[in-house]
């Protein structure tokens, strides 16, 4: 079974649980050396879509998932993998039991624009879910982004 790392709104295990009803939540974490932004304005509906860069002085808020090989097929199709929207790459993640091995969906396009203010409170929203800090669901919800004409 595959460990996902999710940071956008798959934080929320309420909707984890429709895209992917058999994975499990296994716990939350940090992705250390990592930032969310955002990229691919061109590519979404509403502006810009989030996702993870490597940054040294960074962390990103993660759940963790344990995901079967049918659930993860389910995700990929979700998440655009076969029009290549996004692609997998394997990242460790720092959890109070240690750092864990799990892949994570990062945008496959230029960093920048802005989301949707619509989407960002679904971020914002899912972090909360999740149990992230009351400072990085603040933070989220500060972020500039695009109002709906």
């Amino acid at each position: 079974m595959a460990l996902y790392a999710a940071y956008g709104t798959n934080l929320d295990s309420r909707q984890m649980l429709r895209r992917a009803p058999h994975s499990p939540q296994r716990g939350n974490g940090w992705l250390v050396g990592w930032r969310l932004t955002f990229g691919g304005e061109d590519l979404g509906w509403e502006g810009s879509l989030a996702t993870v860069v490597e940054d040294p002085l960074e962390q990103v808020y993660i759940g963790l998932y344990d995901v079967p090989a049918a659930d993860e097929a389910r995700l990929d199709e979700w998440e655009g993998l076969h029009l290549g929207l996004y692609r997998k790459i394997r990242v460790r993640v720092h959890t109070l039991d240690g750092e864990e091995l799990a892949w994570v969906y990062v945008l496959d396009g230029y960093e920048g624009g802005l989301p949707s203010s619509r989407y960002l409170g679904q971020l914002a929203d899912a972090a909360g879910a999740a149990g992230a800090p009351d400072d990085y669901v603040r933070a989220l919800r500060s972020r500039p982004c695009r109002f709906a004409d």
